[in-house]
């Protein structure tokens, strides 16, 4: 009588194929749903970082290091540490090595941060380098988001500011001058244009929208960047007492800087 559970045996006379062990992990390469090589890496360095085991400033194992850990390919690993970089967790200086990267500064969305405070929080420099600060014929787009007239006066101020004398914001701010009337005669290289017009001018009303761009050639000088790289992109809009005060667009570098917020259900910030 045969088993039931018997395995068939091949008429070539080959071993009967095994049958893996209940819960056992499929090798790396089992399949196309495996995880890749290189991926095994990257898990491996985030975790890692994540943990608090490489903290910022720390020196990565070098590929060498790596590809014999790992026993991978010096491509596999150079892939791996690449994508890392790409994402801001690791920055590569040639013939030296790789090292964990600074966290970026982050902003929040729900309420007008004073970055100098951020900064500062943060132990680091902070600096303004005021571009311009004029009085300008509003654009019809312009015009418009104010309720003015196209060609009334509005007042512009645009800046970078600096982390640790790296640009992290670039400012390009529209005023109503009938709002905020003194605006044009501040110094802000000593106080952030947000933070005067939040204390002269106090909002009751915001509105904030962030996209991802590619900075232009003037833009890409200014924030000292690659034109190549992205940046983030945070417009706001402010009212008081349904006058608008202010529309201004903040330039961020993407591999610099990051924006969110945490709140509580009841819908304030912490």
């Amino acid at each position: 009588m045969t088993a039931r559970n018997a395995l068939p045996v091949p008429k070539n006379g080959a071993p009967p194929p095994q049958t893996p062990a209940v819960g056992a992990v499929p090798a790396a390469n089992d399949g196309p749903g495996a995880l890749a090589l290189y991926q095994q890496v990257k898990d491996f360095i985030s975790r890692k970082i994540q943990d608090g085991s490489w903290p910022a400033g720390t020196r990565l194992p070098s590929e060498h290091e790596l590809v014999a850990q790992f026993g991978m390919s010096r491509m596999t690993v150079n892939r791996a540490l690449r994508e890392l970089a790409g994402q801001g967790r690791v920055v590569r200086v040639p013939g030296v090595g790789s090292f964990v990267a600074e966290d970026k500064p982050q902003s929040t969305l729900l309420q007008i941060a004073n970055l100098a405070d951020d900064v500062h929080h943060r132990g680091h420099d902070y600096a303004c380098k005021v571009l311009l600060v004029e009085r300008v014929s509003a654009s019809m787009e312009t015009a418009a988001l104010f309720g003015l007239r196209t060609g009334e006066s509005v007042f512009r101020a645009v800046c970078v500011h600096l982390e640790n004398g790296l640009p992290v914001q670039l400012e390009d701010r529209f005023v109503n001058p009938r709002v905020s009337p003194d605006f044009i005669h501040q110094d802000f290289s000593r106080q952030q244009p947000s933070e005067y017009l939040v204390r002269t001018a106090p909002y009751d009303e915001m509105e904030h929208v962030v996209d991802a761009v590619m900075p232009t050639a003037e833009q890409a000088l200014q924030l000292e960047m690659p034109t190549a790289e992205p940046c983030l992109l945070l417009t706001r809009r402010t009212w008081m007492q349904g006058v608008p005060v202010t529309f201004a667009r903040f330039l961020h570098p993407a591999s610099r800087y990051r924006l969110g917020s945490r709140f509580r259900t009841d819908g304030n910030a912490r």
